[in-house]
């Protein structure tokens, strides 16, 4: 689906802040509450937005320390096979696979040092991967969300 500015404004507004109602949309962008509801509607229904989330610091719910991992893997190891290695790992946020010599990168959430070193030991007994590297997070600068237009 090709979207066009004024549905580029509704998601920028939506990714702003999703509990604005359509009205408000609408008046930022110039638009009448009821075509705001219907292009996100067909936004919804084409898998332009495929929900609404609320963005909560990590840190409040206790998740104060994060970090980036790079993850090499035995032989040819598919992406499927690496999702099912870090999928039930609760402390993994985000995981991707990438160009370079690492398999994947992982980003991994954590309670403590202790929780995180628990969590890489944890990964590192998953039978294809074969070695670690890993970044810890000092401080983050920016954090938008993940499918924004600046993203």
């Amino acid at each position: 689906m090709r979207l066009d500015d004024l549905d580029r404004r509704i998601v920028a507004c939506l990714l702003e802040d999703a509990r604005l109602s359509f009205s408000q949309i609408g008046g930022q962008i110039g638009l009448s509450a009821p075509a705001v509801k219907r292009r996100v509607d067909r936004m919804r229904q084409d898998g332009v937005i495929t929900g609404y989330a609320a963005v909560v610091d990590p840190a409040a719910l206790g998740w104060t320390t994060e970090a980036f991992v790079e993850l090499f893997c035995t032989g040819r190891t598919s992406p499927d096979e690496i999702y099912a290695s870090i999928r039930r790992h609760p402390e993994v946020v985000a995981a991707y696979t990438v160009t370079g010599e690492a398999n994947a990168l992982v980003h991994l959430r954590a309670h403590d040092i202790k929780g995180l070193e628990e969590a890489l030991e944890r990964l590192r007994n998953e039978p294809n991967i074969v070695q670690t590297k890993t970044s810890i997070v000092l401080s983050r600068l920016l954090g938008r969300p993940t499918d924004g237009p600046d993203a």
